[in-house]
């Protein structure tokens, strides 16, 4: 199933106030939410929420919830940080079931961009989606979207068609092959263009 497991604790306070006495005790406040069930407030250790955070693992990926002897899948659709201190301050989970299809957003990354014909002819890669939101079976969200640039060429436009997907996932925008990327001339090969225009044009001469 899931590589992470979760162990929370059911919080009894709620609001402003239950969410800082739940901190200063050296715990991260969350809300359990999804399903045909009521949402729970609940909190897990802080230390052990910061190693399954900095995994990569967490965000946005199938984890497993424990409470007590019982387990249930939870997808972590949001975490909320400190702007001062970057310490995680909140967090939600979402219940799913683990073989049924959920929407969720999912990076775009890519690679291959240095080798590609347009980087040596002086083009420069203009992300549109940083990332693509899918419908996916919940235990099988894919890490990340991958474009591979390495046969790339000046003015091409990458689309959605062009992202090869998990089986049997989708992107939920349906009616057009929407824009990831395009491949654009960088301003600096135009102005490097222009100065050497420059240069190759004849001077001016007057007449007497």
């Amino acid at each position: 199933m899931a590589e992470i497991i979760l162990n929370v604790d059911v919080r009894e306070g709620v609001g402003t106030g239950g969410a800082r006495a739940t901190r200063r005790s050296g715990a991260v406040p969350g809300i359990l939410y999804g399903g045909d069930k009521a949402p729970v407030a609940i909190s897990v250790n802080e230390k052990d929420f910061r190693k399954s955070l900095y995994t990569g693992k967490l965000l946005g990926h199938l984890v497993t919830l424990k409470y007590g002897d019982e387990t249930q899948p939870v997808i972590a659709k949001d975490v909320q940080f400190d702007p001062v201190s970057d310490r995680p301050v909140h967090f939600d989970l979402m219940r799913v079931d683990a073989k049924g299809d959920i929407k969720i957003a999912v990076p775009v990354h890519f690679k291959n961009a240095d080798e590609a014909p347009f980087s040596r002819q002086g083009g420069s890669l203009e992300v549109v989606r940083h990332e693509v939101e899918i419908s996916v079976r919940a235990d099988q969200i894919p890490e990340e979207l991958v474009v591979d640039l390495a046969k790339a060429q000046m003015g091409d436009t990458i689309r959605m068609s062009d992202i090869t997907l998990p089986k049997g996932a989708s992107a939920t925008i349906t009616d057009r092959d929407f824009v990831i990327a395009t491949i654009k001339v960088s301003s600096a090969a135009l102005s490097a263009a222009a100065d050497e225009a420059a240069e190759a044009a004849p001077s001016e001469t007057t007449e007497d």
